[in-house]
């Protein structure tokens, strides 16, 4: 293998590339199994899905083989390709990855969430939903385009340049956001969890929160189902003529009549539950809510789901330091493959995740933050002293005179650099919370939203390859294809050429914004912001509502199966099958005031239940657990006021009474007087003489 690497023959390298590609494919087919059932994922969705994965893989594949290719000496080369061949790669797979990005995805994206049952219909939904996105890049085109025709007068290269320089600076802009906020988060994430106590508190810190978005996704749903419900009673008027889309809504919907609802019509508002007219457009629109509420919905569980063997995880491994044996117990149908295997014993258990992994997180996030400062530092000295940057020295090795040449370790080392820095970027984009909603989930993913990941990794890829590229030297890159492809028509006018220089400098912002913590600081301030799963430490310690108290007895409840919703199910299921005795109605009562409340007590699914009567102690304990997360005074005052409720009165305290009678101006009579012992802690309170029903107010 290494006579034919050496030889001017490319024979060994393209084995070696088709090998890579045909495991690149194999990689891209996992994932797309691990996010989406491929025997019931139309073939629509799956074939240009697995392009828009494969193509960006091979486009990290192909940096390195181009910089090696134009060697002179063919000793000095690795893997690389003749010019013929290497430019129809760039070609076929810079291309269709452009189409993919600007047309293929986003109109296919909204086809599948448009609603409608006939695809005519869905087309032109589509086409009218991404009009006004293509209108808006068209309206900034026109101005690029009087700039180019007045610099370089009407020609097809100056279109050509333009449509290539403007897809390039947009996608830049945003790779350079999520790549700043990964290259701090990733390493630091690293580090946050190589303590098994601080992941567990931020877990349990997490917990409230996202219980609370599962149940509002399951209330949604519900509304949404009794909508439906409501329509499938109408068999007159317009909804005569969509009596098979009424059923098949129906269908997917499939609601049990024994299972409790927490959203019931009312009377006073059927009306306002279905419209008058039933119409095509009001159908469309109500099978895309029903559809985005069920994957919504699908969405959430799988992340409490997954949070909760997180920290059934955690705990475990924290409470195996006292035995030196960790006994994590069956594994769950959702957990990986490295997971599941048991060859392991209870102690050897205990030192891989006590000992031997907690050292690794640590080496591995400090090793990231030291590749994520040598690409920070790279990026603030391209354009000025681009001979200080370090990645340069890391890929160059093999220096023939005064001409920079690139090896096989060179090119080995240029791939983790551009994986590194995809990775950062596509790590900010399951993190930052402001896409709609959209999320991966595991084999349940949404069509709409495979098409948008898949589209945001198409885009991300080629900016972020040509931005690592211009880290080396000109000699080396201006040689390369990838510079005859895209890179002269950025640098073909003054501006393209210096926004690609200079903008990479704001990396700074979101770098500092993600390590100060301003994401969460700007949004306690002005009542808004980005929605970024890790923010500060102290904001999910503090004391209130959603705290980390609140989420450790919500998650012990999850996992000792005490919980409210899991109660409830299982009751459902008894009355449904008939056997054994009635299910109970069971409720929690209402907190006292607004600031203490329960993740149960205000729950949406549970907010229209009956109160029932509870015990003194029982009340007491659940109060008490309820205050748990107030202010000093507040909970102080709650507990003076749950004592003096709960107290009964003392039997010598009753019997003062007896002895004497009371005169006139304290209210009582030889009559009176006998109906307040009677009574007992009714009347002869002495808390009463003070005036008041016998409550001390705080």
């Amino acid at each position: 293998m290494i006579r034919l690497l050496s030889s001017p023959s490319p024979v060994g390298s393209e084995i070696f590339a088709v090998i890579a590609l045909l495991v690149l494919s194999l990689i891209v087919l996992l994932i797309l199994r691990h996010y989406l059932p491929l025997r019931t994922t139309p073939a629509y969705l799956l074939v240009p899905v697995f392009f828009a994965l494969w193509l960006p893989a091979t486009i990290v594949l192909l940096v390195p083989i181009d910089l090696a290719s134009n060697a002179s000496d063919e000793a000095t080369k690795g893997i690389w390709l003749p010019p013929r061949a290497l430019l129809v790669s760039w070609r076929i797979s810079y291309w269709l990855t452009f189409v993919l990005t600007w047309f293929i995805l986003p109109i296919l994206a909204e086809y599948s969430d448009a609603g409608y049952r006939e695809p005519k219909d869905r087309v032109l939904y589509s086409l009218r939903q991404n009009a006004q996105y293509y209108a808006l890049v068209f309206g900034s085109a026109v101005l690029g385009l009087v700039y180019f025709f007045i610099s370089y007068g009407p020609s097809f290269t100056s279109l050509k340049g333009l449509i290539l320089a403007l897809a390039y600076c947009w996608g830049l802009i945003l790779a350079i956001y999520l790549m700043g906020h990964g290259l701090v988060a990733i390493p630091r994430n690293l580090v946050r969890n190589s303590s098994a106590s601080s992941r567990l508190r931020r877990l349990q810190g997490q917990a409230p929160k996202l219980y609370e978005k599962m149940e509002d996704a399951m209330l949604n749903l519900e509304e949404l189902e009794v909508q439906v419900s409501e329509l499938s009673k109408r068999k007159t008027g317009s909804a005569r003529n969509f009596q098979d889309w009424i059923e098949e809504l129906s269908d997917i919907c499939n609601i049990p009549e024994s299972r409790p609802r927490s959203t019931l019509p009312r009377a006073d508002n059927d009306g306002r539950i279905v419209p008058t007219v039933i119409t095509e457009k009001y159908l469309a629109d109500l099978t895309r809510q029903l559809s985005r509420a069920r994957h919504a919905k699908s969405r959430y569980i799988d992340e409490w789901d997954h949070l909760l063997r997180d920290a059934s995880k955690t705990q475990a491994i924290l409470d195996s330091a006292a035995s030196k044996k960790l006994d994590l117990g069956s594994s769950s149908p959702g957990s990986s493959f490295w997971e599941k295997i048991t060859i392991l014993t209870p102690y050897t258990r205990y030192l891989l995740y006590c000992r031997i992994i907690p050292y690794l997180r640590i080496f591995l996030g400090g090793f990231l933050a030291l590749a994520s400062i040598c690409i920070i530092w790279s990026e603030l000295v391209k354009a000025a002293l681009p001979s200080l940057s370090v990645i340069r020295y890391t890929v160059i090795h093999h220096w023939t005179g005064n001409d920079d040449r690139v090896g096989f370790a060179g090119q080995l080392i240029a791939a983790l650099w551009i994986m590194y820095m995809c990775a950062a970027a596509l790590h900010s984009v399951t993190e930052v919370k402001v896409w709609r909603g959209r999320a991966l989930v595991r084999r349940n993913t949404a069509h709409e939203s495979a098409f948008w990941y898949a589209g945001q990794v198409a885009k991300l890829t080629v900016p972020l390859s040509y931005n690592f590229v211009t880290f080396l030297s000109r000699k080396v890159y201006q040689d390369t294809t990838f510079y005859y492809i895209l890179g002269q028509y950025v640098d073909l006018t003054p501006l393209g050429k210096w926004f690609d220089y200079l903008f990479p400098v704001l990396v700074l912002v979101p770098v500092f914004a993600t390590l100060f913590g301003l994401y969460g600081k700007v949004k306690r301030l002005f009542g808004f912001g980005v929605d970024i799963g890790d923010e500060d430490e102290e904001s999910q310690t503090s004391y209130g509502t959603g705290s980390w108290r609140e989420g450790r007895d919500l998650i012990e409840r999850e996992l000792n199966g005490t919980s409210i919703s899991r109660r409830l199910d299982e009751a459902a299921s008894r009355s449904a099958d008939g056997r054994g005795r009635t299910a109970p109605i069971l409720t929690v009562p209402a907190a006292r005031n607004e600031g203490a409340r329960t993740p149960f007590a205000t729950s949406p699914s549970y907010r229209d239940q009956p109160v029932t009567r509870t015990t003194p102690s029982s009340r007491a304990e659940i109060l008490d657990s309820e205050a748990e997360d107030d202010s000093f005074f507040a909970n102080l005052g709650h507990r003076f006021k749950n004592t003096f409720d709960t107290m009964d009165t003392p039997k010598w305290l009753q019997e003062i009474g007896d002895g004497f009678k009371k005169p006139k101006w304290m209210g009582g009579n030889d009559e009176a007087g006998e109906g307040s012992n009677r009574a007992g802690r009714d009347d002869s309170d002495i808390r009463r003489w003070f005036g008041g029903d016998g409550r001390i107010r705080l």
